[in-house]
């Protein structure tokens, strides 16, 4: 065993000595927005082909009467956003695998893009990565305000820099490998919604 990692360590040390010196990063050049549509509306019309959907709400205390009315009140909620109460407790020690069996997940998106009807998460938002993959539902509340333009600003966001992982995600899973015919949630959620609500305030 000492033998086997003495060799791997021997080995990553060669790979780093061999790397060629840093280079500074290519400035990305900055586009002209794409249309002068709301960024909301552009965002929705981006979202919907890809199995989406939007629904307007006042504020954080509405999305769990939205939930029973939509889902169901038998079901099994885990939320990532402190102001929606959930069924099952996430914390960042939450193990993954316990999820498997999450109806619906609630994260709240740093922001979105209205190029794409993207989403944009960290494991700041999801809390454990895994809540976005193996619940059957994913809800997601986003600020409107909180719209870019197009996908050359998210590189531009700080935290695109910052975070451990990130994933921009447009609408639920989908495939249509299969004799051409499309099926939501093969690999991941079967639906995902988008909640317009603006983020809370803080003093």
């Amino acid at each position: 065993m000492k033998e086997a990692r003495a060799g791997r360590a021997a080995f990553l040390a060669r790979v780093r000595a061999a790397q060629p010196p840093a280079r500074p990063r290519p400035r990305l050049p900055m586009f002209e927005p794409l249309s002068d549509r709301p960024l909301v509306e552009r965002f929705e019309a981006a979202l919907a082909p890809m199995g989406g959907q939007c629904v307007t709400l006042a504020n954080e205390a509405a999305v769990q009467g939205w939930l029973e009315e939509r889902f169901g009140a038998a079901r099994v909620v885990c939320s990532a956003v402190p102001g929606v109460p959930g069924t099952r407790a996430l914390a960042p020690q939450t193990a993954p695998a316990s999820l498997h069996d999450v109806d619906i997940g609630v994260v709240r998106a740093r922001f979105g893009v209205a190029e794409t009807g993207s989403v944009w998460f960290s494991e700041a938002e999801y809390v454990v990565n895994a809540l976005g993959y193996l619940a059957q539902h994913l809800v997601v509340l986003l600020d409107p305000a909180a719209l870019l333009d197009g996908l050359q600003q998210v590189y531009q966001r700080a935290e695109f820099h910052t975070a451990r992982y990130a994933a921009l995600v447009t609408g639920p899973s989908a495939t249509a490998d299969i004799e051409g015919v499309m099926i939501h949630g093969a690999q991941g959620v079967r639906s995902l919604t988008v909640l317009w609500i603006a983020a809370p305030t803080t003093c």
